[in-house]
């Protein structure tokens, strides 16, 4: 408390302790989805996007350059490389978001030569209301030109391929089993439990895709649900900041998501070298996006748990293909945990730590807190991850894609048609092979 008299002056200085210090480890904190312009009552600019994002911690904003009905309102400032405003400790990346009312919304990250156009498709009674191109086929553009790509701002209720009341349009698995998908937001514009049961289906059919987050904020509007950073990503990328690294930590998953709550874990298992226990990953453990590999038998692995949240969380769960094996109990305010866990390993899997409250919280503007880190994976002599249930699953969501498009009238030719309706038979082997592995 400062008390000040009438006609007085008082000088105070006010030190904020973090509750880690990521960039000292090397993690990076950046927002994934942001529109610096997108039909908003103000124009906003880069120096100003930066002075937003400084405000809010961040040291990377892509900014997802998009139309807005036929115009693209932030084209002009597309370029490869960071945007001049740029800092030491501060990247704007002007990035794109593919916009097809079909196929769900997705980001290309790291364009180094041009801006994929038309930007949008499958707008039904427009020129554009052909489905081609399919995200797949935006995705290989992309990555030629050394970008990475993801889904973007997911789902807000629970998806379900045998509920015959409502089409089902959405590419991502089958982007997923062609291998052309890198990130996916696990936290954005969505419900993040949701969100997460979907991804850990795609985890379990051996997709190795990261978790990224987005806020999808519109900083040029006076208020829309939250400012650059309400969601966020860390990636570790060891060293100085620098894009190329920190997008190729985002495709080795080597992330974890949050609104508020940090997460940092590290693993031994029974081949690790010794090694103190980490606050975050440390060297002698295995770490966030590693694959711990293991022979045949029973096996238990060590995994050391670190939590440090601004506001009280009320679970904090290890997940193991989709279903929680550790409850770590929360103690006090609910906001610190530093604990070593035991977890039993038979056969090849995933596991990823979370944290969640049941109810909003100051001052998270979100549906509530949370957080997760992307996933580790155990290999048990050789074999993949795999799930009977989750891939006869996926084979039920390209099979009710594939009766959508069927019915499609928009095509400009036959061989449109043709060659999505093929991309599509693909997936679906994919998935059929791996639910009859044994």
């Amino acid at each position: 408390m400062v008390t000040v008299t009438a006609g007085g002056t008082v000088s105070q200085t006010v030190v904020l302790d973090r509750l880690m210090n990521l960039p000292a480890a090397g993690w990076w904190g950046g927002d994934l989805h942001v529109h610096m312009n997108y039909g908003g009552t103000y124009r906003n600019t880069p120096e100003r996007l930066r002075r937003l994002a400084r405000a809010e911690g961040l040291h990377v904003v892509e900014n997802l350059i998009v139309n807005k009905e036929q115009r693209i309102p932030d084209i002009s400032y597309f370029q490869p490389g960071p945007d001049p405003v740029s800092l030491p400790d501060f990247l704007l990346m002007h990035a794109e978001e593919f916009h097809t009312s079909y196929w769900g919304h997705s980001a290309l990250l790291g364009l180094s030569e041009y801006f994929v156009l038309p930007n949008y498709a499958g707008y039904v009674n427009t020129a554009a209301a052909s489905l081609v191109p399919m995200n797949a086929e935006v995705f290989d553009l992309a990555r030629a030109q050394g970008a990475i790509a993801g889904y973007v701002h997911p789902f807000d209720s629970r998806p379900d391929p045998y509920d015959l009341s409502s089409p089902v349009r959405y590419e991502l698995p089958i982007d997923a089993a062609l291998g052309k998908v890198d990130y996916f937001e696990v936290m954005g514009y969505s419900d993040h439990l949701i969100t997460s049961e979907f991804w850990y289906r795609l985890l379990n059919n051996g997709f190795r895709i990261a978790a990224g987050a987005g806020t999808d904020a519109f900083p040029n509007y006076a208020s829309m649900r939250g400012p650059p950073g309400l969601v966020r990503v860390y990636a570790r990328t060891g060293g100085p900041l620098d894009h190329r690294q920190f997008l190729d930590a985002i495709k080795a998953s080597r992330t974890f998501v949050t609104n508020g709550p940090l997460l940092g874990l590290g693993v031994r298992s029974p081949g690790s070298p010794r090694g103190q226990r980490p606050a975050t990953d440390s060297a002698g453990w295995y770490g966030i996006g590693d694959d711990i590999p293991l022979p045949a038998g029973q096996h238990t692995i060590q995994v050391q748990v670190t939590l440090r949240s601004n506001t009280p969380v009320d679970h904090l769960e290890l997940i193991g293909k989709g279903k929680v094996v550790a409850t770590i109990p929360l103690r006090g305010e609910r906001t610190s945990v530093d604990t070593l866990i035991t977890v039993p390993v038979t056969e090849s899997g995933w596991f990823v730590l979370r944290a969640w409250a049941d109810a909003p919280a100051d001052p998270i503007l979100d549906l509530y807190p949370f957080a997760s880190t992307s996933p580790f994976w155990v290999t048990v002599d050789g074999k993949p991850v795999r799930s009977v249930g989750d891939a006869e699953y996926m084979i039920k969501w390209v099979d009710r894609v594939r009766e959508d498009v069927e019915q499609h009238l928009g095509w400009n030719t036959p061989a449109e048609r043709a060659s999505v309706l093929d991309l599509i038979a693909r997936a679906r082997a994919v998935y059929q092979g791996r639910r009859d592995e044994r």
